[in-house]
C-alpha cells in the first residue's frame, strides 16, 4: 500500500526495482555508445581496463555517498544534503546538481541524434536536429507529468531493451575474436589523467535514484542497494563492450559518433547494425527519461522549502507529479541540448557532480538520520572527497567558466524567493 501523502507532497511508489531502473538508466546512457571509439583511439587495447580501474576508484566516492543518501529520507538529493551547511549552501548544491543533470540530458540527446542520423537523413544537422531535440524533450516531459508509476514502468522496460542486446552483442564479438589482443602498455599518469574526467562520466548518474527519496519505499535500505547493484552491472557492461570493440574493430569505427553501429555491422550486417541502433535509442531514451523523472524533484524540493519560488513545488492534483518543475526542466535542458555537443556537455556535467559528491559525503557528519560514525567513515569519506577534488582538477578553463556561469544563473531564482520571504515577513 502506498504511504499517504499530505498536501503538496508526493506518495511513496518507488521500490527496489524502480530505484535500480533510475540508477541504471542514469549511469548507462550516452557513454557506452559514444566512448568506445574515443577511448580506443587514445588508449588502444588498454581501454577496456579503464572501466574496472575507474569503477574501483569511483567506489571510494560511491560508498560514502550511499551512507549519506541513506540518512536523508526526503526528496531533493543534494538540495537536502547541502542544507545541513546552511540554507544557501543547500540551494547552491541543489542547483549545481540540477545543472549537472541538465547538461547530461543535453549531452545524451545529442548522441541520440547522431545514432538516428544513420537512418534518418540530417537528424543531427540544422533545423531537423533542433526540431528532434525539442520534440524528444517535450515527449519525455509529458510522460513524466502523467504519473511516476507509469514513468517507472517505462524506465524499467527501457533498461531491459538497452542492456540485453549490448550484453549479447559484446559476448558474441568477444567469443568470435578469441584470442583477444594483448593489453597495450599502461598509459602514463599524465595520459591517464587527461582521459579521467570523460571516463568518470561513464559512472556518474547513479545518484539519479536518490533524488526522489521522498517517493521511495524504505529509502534508507533500498537506495544503497540499488546504487551498488547498478555500479557492479555497469562496470561489467562497459568492460565487455569496450573489449568487444577493440577486438572486433582494431582499426576503429567509420563513424566515431556512433561506433557501436559498426560493431553491429561486423557481427551481423544490416540486422546487427539495426539491432544495436535500436539498443542505442532505448539506452539514450532511458537515460533522458530517467533524468526527466528524477531531476525536477530538485526544484520541487527547493520550492517546497522556499529557496526558489513556490511555483516549482506545485503538485498536479490529478497525476500527483511536480508538473511545473518538469516543464521548467524541459525548457532548460532543451535549450542546452540545442546549444552544445556531447564531449563538452559531458565534461561540464562531470565537473559539477564532483562538487556535489564531495559535499554530499561531508554532509554525513551532520545528517539527521546518521548512524554512529567510526574511523572507517572518516577515512573512506576523506578519500572520496580527495578523489572528487582530483577529478575536478582535470577540467579545462572552458568547463569551469561554463559551470560558474550556469551556477550563477540560479541565483536569480534564489533572490526572487528571498524577496518573497521578506515581503511575507513584513
Amino acid at each position: 500500500m502506498n504511504e499517504p501523502a499530505p498536501p503538496d507532497q508526493l506518495p511513496r511508489r518507488i521500490g527496489l526495482i524502480g530505484a535500480v531502473a533510475l540508477a541504471f538508466n542514469g549511469t548507462v546512457a550516452a557513454s557506452i555508445f559514444a566512448l568506445p571509439a574515443l577511448l580506443a583511439a587514445d588508449f588502444g587495447n588498454f581501454s577496456p581496463c579503464l572501466f574496472p580501474i575507474v569503477g574501483l576508484a569511483a567506489l571510494v566516492i560511491i560508498i560514502p555517498f550511499t551512507w549519506s543518501a541513506a540518512a536523508f529520507p526526503d526528496s531533493g538529493g543534494p538540495a537536502i544534503y547541502g542544507r545541513v551547511f546552511g540554507r544557501f549552501a543547500g540551494f547552491e548544491l541543489g542547483w549545481i546538481y540540477y545543472v549537472a543533470r541538465a547538461t547530461a540530458f543535453a549531452a545524451n540527446a545529442n548522441v541520440l541524434t547522431a545514432y538516428l542520423a544513420r537512418w534518418i537523413k540530417s537528424a543531427d544537422q540544422g533545423e531537423v536536429r533542433i526540431t528532434f531535440l525539442l520534440a524528444a524533450t517535450a515527449l519525455f516531459a509529458a510522460i513524466n507529468i502523467a504519473g511516476v508509476r507509469k514513468a517507472i514502468g517505462l524506465l524499467t522496460g527501457l533498461a531491459l531493451l538497452k542492456s540485453a542486446p549490448l550484453f549479447v552483442a559484446a559476448i558474441a564479438a568477444i567469443a568470435l575474436t578469441f584470442p583477444w589482443p594483448a593489453p597495450a602498455p599502461t598509459p602514463t599518469l599524465t595520459q591517464f589523467e587527461a582521459g579521467l574526467l570523460i571516463v568518470f562520466y561513464a559512472f556518474v548518474g547513479f545518484e539519479n535514484a536518490v533524488i526522489p527519496a521522498g517517493e521511495t519505499k524504505n529509502p534508507s535500505n533500498v537506495l544503497p542497494r540499488a546504487i551498488l547493484v547498478t555500479i557492479a552491472v555497469t562496470t561489467l557492461l562497459y568492460f565487455v563492450v569496450q573489449l568487444a570493440f577493440v577486438s572486433a574493430l582494431p582499426g576503429g569505427a567509420a563513424d566515431e559518433k556512433a561506433p557501436l553501429i559498426d560493431l553491429g555491422w561486423w557481427l551481423a550486417g544490416s540486422v546487427g547494425a539495426a539491432t544495436l541502433t535500436l539498443a542505442a535509442v532505448a539506452s539514450l531514451a532511458g537515460s533522458l527519461h530517467g533524468i526527466m523523472t528524477s531531476t525536477p524533484r530538485v526544484t520541487y524540493a527547493l520550492g517546497l522549502r522556499g529557496d526558489i519560488p513556490a511555483w516549482f513545488a506545485r503538485v498536479q492534483p490529478k497525476f500527483e507529479t511536480p508538473a511545473n518543475s518538469i516543464v521548467f526542466f524541459a525548457f532548460f535542458s532543451g535549450a542546452l541540448a540545442v546549444s552544445g555537443s556531447f564531449v563538452w556537455l559531458a565534461v561540464v556535467s562531470t565537473l559539477a557532480r564532483m562538487f556535489v559528491y564531495a559535499v554530499t559525503i561531508a554532509a554525513l557528519r551532520r545528517a539527521p538520520g546518521r548512524r554512529d560514525l567510526g574511523p572507517i567513515h572518516y577515512v573512506v569519506g576523506a578519500l572520496g572527497i580527495l578523489v572528487c577534488v582530483w577529478a575536478a582538477a582535470q577540467a579545462d578553463a572552458k568547463a569551469w567558466i561554463t559551470l560558474v556561469a550556469l551556477a550563477a544563473a540560479g541565483l536569480l531564482l534564489y533572490a526572487i524567493a528571498s524577496f518573497g520571504r521578506r515581503m511575507v515577513a513584513r
